[in-house]
């Protein structure tokens, strides 16, 4: 056996060890002969090298390596190109700095300082949103920080972000766009008194741990009436985001208008961040299955006004990029499906295309 850099990785090559990413999920089992398309999937979870079977072999002297043609130069992944640019290393910076701000944010608002963080905490998100031009180049790069620790700090800057889109997409006022931005910032501040231990868990919660966890809406709604002078909105975002139009949610059962808007609007951020985000029992799900999930359930648990513009901007989002099959296939998106916004028309390395709508045992596997 030996250990290639991921860099250096070859088609052909056979996995002597199951693959996993850093949070313990199986990418690829042992015994599998790498292809283009799983070597991209490994570079894209940040995996730096793999056990691969065979002896290990010492580098031929570099006058004795073979010249490649440009021409057979695999080209780099859109992943790749997206974290090489310049655009993404400035906002890995201030995304980085930011969850620290975030922290410190909140625990001024559990303190009894939080007015004081209001300010500081609006301009982290909205500096972040400034930086990007448009929602293809904001969710490129939340899809390519996925590195970085899904801490609830990290998780509040997410969902404040990818609210921030949905509430650009449907036209808000300045006014309510900022308490939107603050509400999303602030909605799992409940999170921050319960145990790190107990959040942090790999494993199954007990039921004990689970009906603790499910009791940081209402603390953070606790945190946030301390603040008369905070927006009734923003302090319902963080009872109500775990309720659901059906009344399936929690920690009361609410249905439909009895919901804020504001909540309704960032549940789908967070269940959007969460299903996108590793798991310690599942890697992280691509945009297209996460729209798959939606579209089972989605009319019946959150506002058809809200969830239907988040899904149809979330897949023309995607539209034009390269995925991988789940029968290993990759392929490139040419159009959507309106009626099924996670099944696209895919054309596929031959320059066939298929149309996913016609085939339910093909699904979109991940980006590439």
């Amino acid at each position: 056996m030996q250990i290639i850099k991921t860099t250096q990785l070859e088609e052909g090559m056979v996995t002597a060890l199951p693959v996993k990413t850093k949070h313990g999920q199986l990418i690829i089992n042992d015994g599998v002969s790498l292809t283009d398309q799983l070597i991209a999937r490994i570079s894209f979870y940040g995996i730096p090298s793999v056990p691969i079977e065979g002896d290990a072999v010492e580098a031929p002297a570099p006058e004795a390596q073979k010249t490649i043609p440009k021409g057979n130069v695999q080209e780099p992944t859109y992943s790749q190109r997206v974290k090489s640019s310049s655009l993404f290393q400035t906002f890995q910076f201030d995304y980085s700095r930011s969850t620290g701000d975030i922290k410190n944010s909140l625990s001024s608002f559990i303190s009894g300082n939080g007015l004081e963080a209001v300010d500081p905490l609006f301009k982290t998100a909205m500096s972040l949103l400034k930086e990007t031009r448009n929602s293809i180049e904001m969710f490129d790069m939340l899809h390519n920080m996925r590195s970085v620790d899904d801490s609830i700090y990290a998780h509040s800057l997410n969902v404040a972000l990818i609210t921030g889109m949905l509430g650009k997409w449907l036209k808000m006022s300045k006014e309510d766009f900022d308490v939107l931005i603050l509400a999303a910032l602030l909605h799992d501040i409940g999170k921050a008194k319960i145990p790190p231990e107990i959040l942090n868990k790999p494993g199954k919660y007990t039921d004990e741990e689970f009906a603790l966890v499910r009791k940081h809406p209402t603390l953070g709604y606790e945190i946030l009436l301390q603040y008369p002078q905070l927006d009734n909105r923003v302090k319902n975002a963080a009872l109500m985001h775990h309720e659901r139009c059906d009344g399936s949610g929690y920690p009361q059962n609410l249905k439909g208008t009895e919901i804020d808007d504001f909540a309704q609007i960032i549940a789908i951020a967070d269940v959007y961040d969460a299903m996108t985000a590793a798991r310690s029992y599942r890697a992280p799900l691509c945009p297209f299955q996460v729209i798959a999930a939606f579209e089972k359930d989605g009319l019946a648990k959150y506002n058809p006004k809200f969830i239907l513009t988040f899904l149809e901007h979330i897949a023309s989002t995607y539209q034009q990029n390269r995925v991988l099959l789940s029968d290993g296939r990759g392929a490139n998106i040419i159009m959507l499906n309106k009626q099924s916004l996670s099944r696209p028309i895919v054309q596929l390395g031959d320059g066939s295309c298929l149309d996913l709508s016609r085939t339910p045992d093909i699904t979109i596997q991940s980006l590439l």
